[in-house]
């Protein structure tokens, strides 16, 4: 099991960005959150599978249609609290 926080830069927000990483990762048995940070960029704490996080870092690269990401960073996260499912926070 893999934890990641990882934050997405670029036009990501009003995008449809956090709804597309909502959809991609319930689909793929993900746990965890997405929210807007009020700098501009999306910040994602997921929860899963090594190879099924590191496939979700990967599509952030991309994100939605609309969206247009210029940097992903994401980093090993310690995150004590078990999320039930994938949700989509209120803006940080």
């Amino acid at each position: 099991m893999a934890t990641q926080r990882i934050m997405v830069s670029g036009r990501v927000q009003g995008v449809g960005y956090r709804d597309w990483v909502v959809r991609t990762a319930q689909r793929t048995g993900l746990t965890g959150w997405v929210r807007n940070v009020r700098d501009g960029r999306v910040e994602i704490l997921v929860s899963g599978e090594d190879d099924t996080v590191a496939k979700l870092v990967e599509g952030c690269r991309e994100g939605s249609p609309l969206a247009r990401v210029e940097h992903v960073e994401a980093f090993a996260a310690d995150d004590e609290k078990q999320h039930k499912g994938f949700t989509k926070r209120f803006t940080a």
